[in-house]
């Protein structure tokens, strides 16, 4: 049985994502104009137009497409039963992954617009947040979902395009593993076994297993998300 081969257009968008990553990689974001892709490619300039709008279009696709391949590596790692452990696990993966892949990376997460950050940073964004909520769950999250899913992305994928802009021989990797633990100690409790959780981190755990209990009315359900909020954004006293 024969398999069904993609349509034309499917098949050129393809080929031109592959000939732009390639050009990328190679020669860096500048080499990536719509006449050396389309030789690449083998196809019309018009035909890059027809398909992605325009040379910043195409560039978009290039780092939805390598953030999908990101993912896809991600998803294989195993995890460890521990949301905290897995976190640093998963800033590991992302540093290796931005000094191998460096002009994919500064595509997919150097946005030069203030306040439009690109599909792939969105999306990374979004994939980091159900991590933190994990780490939630557990009990283990010093402060609240947003300001530490916000934290670790921006603190991460800084230290990681620093390296970037570091010449190799002059990479200290220690900082990237300085700059996760200080983030880790920042955002997250010990294990909630001894001693148990402050007020905060009790309630940013509350708040995120809300979604498994019916026992609330819609009312009741938003004063205790308020209440919880405002004890969440008070930091836990210690001592």
């Amino acid at each position: 049985m024969e398999t069904e081969r993609p349509a034309p257009a499917e098949s050129n968008r393809q080929r031109i994502i592959a000939s732009a990553t390639r050009l990328l990689a190679e020669e860096g974001r500048e080499a990536v104009s719509t006449r050396a892709v389309s030789a690449a490619a083998g196809v019309q300039a018009p035909t890059i137009y027809r398909l992605f709008g325009d040379k910043q279009g195409l560039l978009d696709a290039v780092a939805a497409h390598g953030f999908a391949s990101h993912v896809d590596e991600k998803a294989a790692l195993e995890t460890t039963g521990d949301p905290v452990e897995d976190l640093r696990r998963g800033w590991d993966f992302n540093t290796e992954f931005g000094l191998a892949n460096p002009a994919l990376y500064t595509l997919m997460y150097a946005q030069p617009s203030p306040g439009t950050p690109s599909t792939a940073a969105t999306a990374a964004l979004e994939i980091l947040g159900a991590h933190i909520h994990r780490i939630a769950e557990a009990g283990r999250l010093r402060i609240d979902e947003a300001r530490a899913t916000h934290l670790v992305h921006a603190v991460g994928g800084g230290t990681t395009l620093a390296l970037i802009a570091t010449p190799e021989d002059d990479r200290d990797l220690s900082v990237s593993r300085l700059a996760r633990e200080a983030v880790i100690s920042a955002i997250t409790t010990e294990a909630p076994v001894s001693p148990p959780p402050g007020p905060a981190a009790a309630a940013v755990a509350l708040h995120a297993l809300l979604p498994r209990t019916g026992a609330l009315t819609a009312g009741e359900r938003a004063l205790l998300t308020e209440l919880l909020d405002r004890i969440s954004a008070t930091p836990d006293e210690t001592g």
